[in-house]
């Protein structure tokens, strides 16, 4: 992508509009919904409803990090679903119907790991979609972290952890009677001025622990810096030391490719509402490496697999109607499922994916992302705001270490308003508290043009926050001098 310096039209509308023609993926931008900025501003449902998502009103959605949008294939297959269940009843778990692109029920998470495997580089029968990030992750724990007070029992975490998993890592230690005071590692960023790690400190800490650690559990993209960690790299190093490494790839699945066989991942955990566009809390989903999955016969008949929370859709399809209580464990992720799925969600996600099979799968999006969000910031770098450290930006400049998405980080007080601001032109990222705002241009439904509709936004959204600033900085007493220092 050009600089700034090297294009004199990179700032223009035009040079969106012709980096959108020239996009090979710009067709799928239709299949999604698009709300509409007058159904921003709805207050009621059929207010909301009445309007045309597909008009020329469409809203700059760049929160795809947080909700993605509905493809419109969703409701299709939602449709055929309710028909199915309407009409068939109970039949539906064994009955294939001419005619309908939907598995039976009881053939329905195989139908999902088949989609999602490639997603996230693994082979179908280590993955799983079920349950949610935070409860698949507690599964996971619970099969694989075995704390030893006299040997290992610590777990890693980056100090910035998304809460849940925090919270997670937390509560396992205390389950085993644990204290975190003394079994819980977090890995603080070297400095205030900096909140990404550094691939050598993750590694300097694993060395440190490395003697008394269980485990330990990371994120694949950093939610609050949008920094990609070295998956790889962290893995066998952890592996070196013999320690289990989970990973959470809440921000990094249908956002970065994935290798997670071929790169020997341990687990993995992920949910499905984000780049994966499956609606607001649907089934996650998790992989479990086929070497930590196997089972055995031994020569009397019994099986033999690795402890984990066991329930009736982790036994063997054949006898899981028996209802004899002798659970058949199967081999793989799909031995760690607990209840019969949700098909509302896998109908749901399932949608989603046909979309991702349109685009050639992960390596053309990523192609994609890479070259949209560097426009993005090429864009805020050239803005005056930027110039004028009113903002800067805490991703990652390299683009192995980031995915679609940017983190701003604002003067203090400008916030509140700011976003207030970005709502009433019809613009929608997300903001963490106190002065960061996320934006991601996600490359399945998101345009060039977006980005520059974005940050020219984004430019008159701060002018009124600074304005605001002021005023109260005034009404304060604060001097003008204060003001700029």
């Amino acid at each position: 992508m050009a600089s700034p310096d090297q294009n004199p039209h990179v700032s223009s509308r035009e040079y969106a509009v012709s980096l959108d023609a020239q996009d090979p993926l710009r067709h799928l931008r239709a299949e999604f919904l698009i709300p509409s900025r007058a159904q921003l501003k709805a207050k009621s449902l059929p207010e909301a409803a009445s309007s045309d998502s597909s008009s020329h009103d469409a809203s700059v959605y760049l929160c795809g990090n947080s909700l993605g949008l509905q493809p419109r294939l969703t409701s299709v297959r939602m449709q055929q679903y309710f028909s199915t269940w309407a009409s068939q009843g109970v039949f539906g778990h064994f009955k294939p119907l001419n005619e309908s692109p939907l598995p039976t029920w009881l053939d329905a998470d195989i139908r999902a790991a088949e989609a999602i495997g490639p997603i996230v580089g693994a082979q179908v029968s280590e993955v799983a979609v079920m349950e949610t990030l935070t409860a698949n992750l507690h599964l996971l724990l619970s099969s694989f972290y075995k704390p030893d007070i006299n040997h290992r029992h610590k777990i890693i975490i980056e100090s910035q952890a998304f809460p849940s998993d925090h919270f997670a890592a937390e509560s396992q230690i205390l389950h085993h009677n644990l204290d975190p005071a003394a079994s819980l590692v977090t890995i603080k960023p070297l400095s205030l001025a900096d909140s990404t790690l550094q691939t050598d400190q993750i590694l300097s800490v694993i060395d440190k622990h490395a003697a008394t650690t269980a485990l330990i559990l990371l994120p694949g993209i950093q939610y609050y810096t949008g920094q990609l960690f070295d998956i790889p790299k962290i893995t066998e190093y952890a592996h070196r030391h013999s320690i289990f490494i989970i990973w959470d790839l809440a921000h990094a699945v249908g956002n970065v490719p994935l290798k997670l066989h071929d790169w020997n991942v341990d687990a993995a955990v992920w949910c499905s509402y984000k780049y994966l566009n499956s609606g607001p809390g649907a089934a996650g989903g998790f992989f479990v490496h086929e070497k930590h999955s196997k089972v055995s016969t031994s020569a009397d008949g019994k099986k033999t697999f690795n402890n984990r929370l066991s329930g009736w859709w982790g036994s063997d399809k054949s006898s899981r109607f028996a209802m004899d209580n002798r659970f058949v464990p199967i081999p793989g992720a799909a031995g760690f499922q607990l209840s019969n799925p949700s098909i509302l969600d896998i109908t749901s996600l399932t949608a989603s994916l046909e979309v991702f099979e349109k685009a050639g799968g992960m390596e053309p999006l990523r192609e994609k992302s890479l070259k949209i969000t560097a426009y993005l910031e090429n864009l805020l770098l050239s803005t005056d705001a930027y110039s004028q450290r009113i903002f800067e930006i805490i991703t990652p400049k390299e683009k192995e270490q980031r995915g679609a998405q940017l983190s701003l980080k604002l003067q203090a007080g400008l916030l509140d308003v700011l976003m207030k601001e970005l709502e009433e032109r019809g613009v929608v990222v997300d903001e963490r508290r106190p002065d960061v705002i996320r934006v991601a241009p996600a490359p399945l439904y998101n345009s060039f043009e977006d980005c520059w509709e974005f940050v020219k936004a984004f430019g008159r959204a701060l002018e009124v926050a600074l304005k605001a600033k002021r005023g109260e900085m005034k009404l304060e007493g604060t001097t003008e001098l204060e003001m700029t220092s």
